[in-house]
């Protein structure tokens, strides 16, 4: 043997039946054993296994072979088991290839195909494989030291999660938050399910502890504009948006709140109150400190006023601040961004924003809290009476052909929690309407939650709503429904109607994954390696998602993957380096 020669040896897997039962497997052999510089091939009914590994190591001893192709299914799932395989064996990572045939044959896959096409697809891409594997050359691996820092972008529940279990470990978290305040929509949350626990009282402190651990730095009010570099060494920059207020001088005392005569509705009370326009957001905020909103302060817009600046017993407003940039260099990235309520008004059937009696779920939330806007009185924004008949409907903007696709996860469970806490602890009389395409309860003690909300007497209508019509005197709303259960058109007189919005990507979801070089998934959240095997890890190296970030779920599944996105950055860069490609660290280096 030469000993340039390239010898390869081609494995073709089964996969039980799923690949097997869709190509002609023995058409592969012989097809394979055509090829230029294929020495070796065989098939294996699962080559992952602890057989089929030993297959490749010791044919690789056999037949003398330097490059391996496996035949099997996605490169996501496997390719780090079959280099290691052939690593082991003393073939370099680069010679080992993973394609992926089992999606044109494996039943239930949206791109299976014939017999015939799935044979001939087969055919022609181990060919082109086996030509890139042989045209190959090693690249040469060097080590590189990490910085032991980590950058999480988003400051909600799993933000602060994934910060927290991270400075816990020793490292130094830069955690990011575009708004003036960490806590994300939990915060915005009176009561949680299935529990009905008070949301700030599990908030609250998580918040406090990543505000005071020595090793998280805070940068709220401030969105990252570029990231560089590789895992192990981010060079990140960070655009922190004027706060007008010097967040060490500022006591939080409300003194410029109470004197500043501009107003403006209300974020935290979901648009269904007013703030001024130098604020606390809410009383748990963290950091606990005034921000100017310089769209409606009259000095920033009009160059009038200054009374925050007048009344302020600490000097701390400073009306002339200016955007810094912040450079910042992180081993990891975690991004935990959340998610935004869908926009019901696209939704016109409904009136969202044409009736003032029409409100979403989060809305409702925000008039249930004794923080809120009405101080947990259920009033109706047209009149302010209490409402005596309610009607929720489901799946606004979720289910649909028109809008998204997929179930949002939680807005079952949202009306659900919303009608218990209705009819317990505020309107005891009031009667309430669910309408719904499927309940979806499929969570630790969802199922008796629901049953526990329809033995206090709410009423589900299968069925979703195809208009809404507003009585011009009585500001009462009147909703046509076609109960598919009876299977007749019901019309029904509200007082109140709540839209059960869905979860959308949050805003600036397609910049930062262009930013960061990571993949977004076909509904627009950031798109995990595999969803599997590797939910937390991206197609960049170093980078994690985690929460509503990488798609719907609600709070304790955001925090799951919060520890999970954790732990899989300090496995990354606990050993204080990284191996990594010799050109590569020279690219990022010349354009860094």
């Amino acid at each position: 043997m030469r000993k340039d020669e390239k010898r390869v040896g081609v494995f073709i897997c089964h996969c039980g039946k799923n690949i097997a039962g869709g190509v002609d497997i023995n058409a592969l052999v012989k097809h394979a054993k055509q090829l230029e510089g294929v020495v070796f091939v065989t098939d294996n009914r699962f080559v992952c296994s602890e057989e089929g590994q030993a297959l490749i190591q010791n044919a690789v001893k056999e037949h003398s072979l330097n490059r391996v192709v496996v035949v099997a299914c996605d490169p996501t799932l496997h390719t780090v088991t079959f280099q290691r395989c052939g690593e082991r064996a003393g073939i370099d990572p680069a010679f080992t290839e993973l394609i992926d045939v089992r999606k044109w044959t494996m039943p239930g896959s949206p791109q299976k195909v014939g017999l015939h096409e799935a044979l001939e697809n087969s055919r022609r891409l181990i060919e082109q494989t086996v030509k890139r594997v042989r045209l190959k050359r090693a690249i040469p691996q060097v080590e590189v030291k990490v910085e032991p820092s980590i950058l999480v972008i988003g400051g909600g529940i799993a933000g602060v999660e994934a910060s927290l279990d991270l400075a816990d470990k020793g490292y130094k978290v830069f955690l990011v938050e575009r708004l003036p305040t960490i806590g994300g929509k939990m915060a915005l949350l009176y009561k949680v399910f299935p529990t009905n626990d008070c949301a700030p009282c599990i908030l609250a402190p998580k918040t406090a502890y990543a505000n005071m651990h020595p090793n998280i730095t805070l940068i709220t009010n401030s969105e990252v504009t570029d990231v560089r570099g590789h895992v192990g060494n981010f060079q990140v920059k960070v655009l922190k948006n004027p706060r007008y207020v010097d967040e060490k001088r500022c006591t939080g005392d409300g003194v410029c709140v109470e004197k500043c005569p501009a107003r403006t509705p209300d974020e935290y009370s979901a648009g269904m109150g007013q703030r001024k326009a130098i604020y606390i957001p809410f009383p748990q905020a963290i950091p606990r400190k005034a921000t100017i909103d310089a769209e409606h302060c009259l000095y920033v817009q009009k160059g009038i006023c200054r009374v925050c600046e007048k009344v302020c017993p600490t000097a701390a407003i400073n009306l002339e601040e200016t955007p810094e940039m912040i450079e910042l260099k992180v081993g990891a990235v975690i991004v935990a961004t959340g998610f935004e309520e869908y926009d019901p008004s696209k939704k016109r059937e409904y009136g969202y924003g044409l009736y003032r009696n029409v409100i979403t779920q989060f809305q409702l939330a925000r008039l249930l809290d004794i923080d809120g806007p009405t101080k947990g009185e259920l009033l109706r924004p047209s009149d302010g009476k209490e409402p005596e008949t309610i009607l929720m409907i489901q799946c606004v903007g979720s289910r649909d052909e028109k809008a998204n696709m997929y179930c949002s996860t939680v807005c079952c469970m949202y009306a659900l929690k919303h009608a218990q806490i209705i009819k317990e602890m505020v309107l005891h009389d009031a009667e309430i309407y669910i309408c719904y395409t499927d309940m979806r309860t499929p969570g630790k003690g969802f199922e008796e939650y629901y049953k526990q909300t329809r033995d206090l007497g709410i009423t589900f209508i299968r069925g979703k709503p195809s208009e809404i019509m507003e009585d011009p005197k009585t500001k009462n709303l009147l909703v046509a429904v076609e109960d598919t259960l009876l299977g007749e058109p019901v019309t029904l007189e509200a007082d109140l109607v709540v839209l059960s919005c869905a979860i959308v990507p949050s805003q600036g979801t397609k910049r930062l994954a262009e930013m960061l070089r990571i993949e977004l998934d076909e509904n627009g959240f950031f798109k995990e390696a595999h969803p599997k095997l590797r939910p937390v890890e991206t197609n960049v190296r170093g980078v994690y998602i985690c929460g509503c970030a990488q798609g719907p779920k609600d709070i304790p599944d955001a925090i799951v993957q919060a520890k999970a996105a954790a732990s899989c950055a300090d496995s990354e860069l606990r050993k204080g380096k990284v191996m990594l490609p010799e050109h590569l660290t020279r690219i990022y280096k010349s354009s860094g």
